[in-house]
């Protein structure tokens, strides 16, 4: 094997792991946040485990992407995997919410460089022939590690300990670290521009405004309370005098431009709509194995395995199709087919056989699968060299924005739908306003449901099912948008990128 091509597969292997890491975090975490709160207490700061973590992860993204470009890419990406490290090894010694919401504002940092930066160096390190393969390759473990994180953070909190979930990051990503650290020689072709400070400090809180309404509105505070709609207000000014900054900076942190560009704006539509849709089947159908069937979290996770590796296999297949077919060939197909696995949700009853969900799951994650590689790729292929880690950076920004967006707008569609159902199955019962207000997670543990009178599980177990049918109805709507995305893309297609790729053991920065 040439000495090049060795050294560019433990480029690889340092770019997935480390991809792997960062897309496993917030499902495994989430598994565990029961334990976490057993333990440390601070039920009112629960949402913080989430939040703090995307805070950063967003506010980065885009950041990050930028001064990739301008000052290059392997020290910002070894700064990521630093920085997740240490807030992995900081959360997992934590002692209290509080100081674990900080860890995890760390480790988001270097998540939000981790994510977008690894995509764009597998495009400066791999010719463009084999492109389509890798970024399969790249998409498939990213689908992997999102739909695998639940399973095995469910057996780690079950088996051994909470604190694990975030030690067990540490190994991973040093191996990660090390491997690019020796094997990666980027050349030294990247500009020293002037960073633009201003849209950096417009954009930061602008994000950290929008995602604190969009996390705490409907939970914490409700949505016409004054801090959600003073954060949603503060989010609007600051982010549209960003769009100001941008347009006028001469370096923009976001490259506004390049939303000119047909294929690149056409695949970050594709792109948040396919996320807000797929983030639906992530989160409820744990909800439903757990609520609706009464299963573990452990069950929930097999229910999910499927969905993994139907995504797995298509993201691989079709990102080697793309190489040599038009985007919209190869993913309106999919489309479809991930149209009809939501679709096929809808049936799903507290006695369906598990066969049956587990088919369901199969076919959404063969739909779903293709988005994680081929959009990526479509935003990343008429792109030069200085500007790709602004556009990966700016895909994975509006792919996160959509899950977040996605998971607010259905959860507040399912509670509501569930809200409604418990009035009418309790209609002239007084303990109707109770159960109204309850929240539809309550019915997921063992105790709560053990403790209920049958009558009552059983009215909550038909209203939690209504409800989540209900979601999955509205999820129809980006299902439908993803389609008319995917058409809009027209005869585009991979394009070799101008630039040549990084060599390895010459140039050094």
């Amino acid at each position: 094997m040439a000495k090049g091509t060795s050294k560019r597969g433990f480029v690889v292997a340092a770019l997935l792991l480390g991809i792997f890491v960062a897309a496993m975090d917030n499902t495994i975490v989430a598994t565990a946040t029961g334990n976490i709160v057993a333990h440390l207490g601070g039920l009112e700061q629960i949402v913080w485990i989430t939040a703090a973590y995307m805070l950063t992860e967003m506010a980065g993204m885009p950041i990050f992407g930028k001064l990739s470009d301008m000052y290059g890419r392997k020290r910002f990406f070894m700064f990521g995997l630093a920085a997740f490290l240490m807030g992995s090894i900081l959360c997992g010694t934590a002692h209290n919410m509080t100081e674990l919401a900080i860890y995890r504002a760390i480790q988001g940092v270097g998540g939000g460089a981790l994510m977008p930066i690894a995509f764009t160096i597998i495009f400066d390190v791999v010719p463009p022939e084999e492109q389509g393969k890798f970024s399969g390759l790249f998409g498939a473990v990213f689908g992997l590690a999102s739909i695998f994180g639940p399973l095995l953070g469910a057996y780690i909190t079950e088996h051994w300990s909470w604190r694990i979930v975030f030690f067990i990051n540490v190994p991973i990503g040093v191996i990660a670290f090390v491997l690019i650290l020796f094997a990666y020689r980027e050349s030294a072709r990247h500009g020293r521009q002037a960073i633009d400070w201003l849209g950096i400090f417009t954009l930061v809180p602008g994000v950290t405004a929008l995602t604190f309404a969009l996390e705490f509105g409907g939970q914490r505070y409700a949505w016409n309370s004054a801090p959600i709609v003073a954060g949603f207000a503060l989010a609007a000014l600051l982010l549209a005098v960003f769009f100001v900054v941008e347009m006028r900076a001469k370096e923009p942190v976001v490259s506004l431009h390049l939303f000119r560009k047909r294929t690149f704006a056409i695949s970050n539509v594709a792109g948040i709509v396919s996320g807000s849709a797929y983030i639906v089947a992530v989160v409820w159908i744990p909800i439903y194995v757990q609520g609706v069937r009464g299963g573990s979290p452990v069950d929930a996770g097999l229910f999910l395995l499927p969905m993994m590796v139907g995504s797995s296999v298509t993201a691989a297949v079709a990102g080697r199709w793309a190489s040599r077919a038009a985007f919209r060939t190869v993913l309106l197909p999919f489309a479809f087919v991930f149209g009809v696995g939501i679709a096929l949700l809808l049936g799903l009853r507290a006695d369906s056989p598990s066969w049956l969900v587990l088919l369901d799951m199969v076919v959404v994650g063969l739909g779903i699968g293709p988005f994680f590689s081929v959009t990526g790729m479509a935003a990343m292929s008429d792109l030069d060299a200085q500007n790709r880690g602004a556009g990966s950076s700016t895909n994975n920004f509006v792919r996160e924005l959509g899950m977040t967006v996605g998971i607010v707008i259905y959860g507040a569609i399912q509670k509501h739908a569930f809200a409604h159902q418990v009035s009418l199955a309790f209609r002239g019962v007084p303990q109707a306003q109770e159960f109204s207000h309850m929240d539809p997670r309550a019915i997921m543990s063992p105790q709560m449901r053990h403790s209920m009178p049958d009558f009552v599980l059983t009215k909550l177990v038909d209203a939690l099912n209504q409800s989540i049918h209900t979601a999955f109805v509205w999820d129809l709507i980006p299902c439908g948008l993803t389609v008319a995305a995917v058409i809009l893309f027209g005869h585009s297609r991979f394009r070799a990128p101008a630039w040549p790729q990084a060599r390895y053991g010459e140039a050094s920065e």
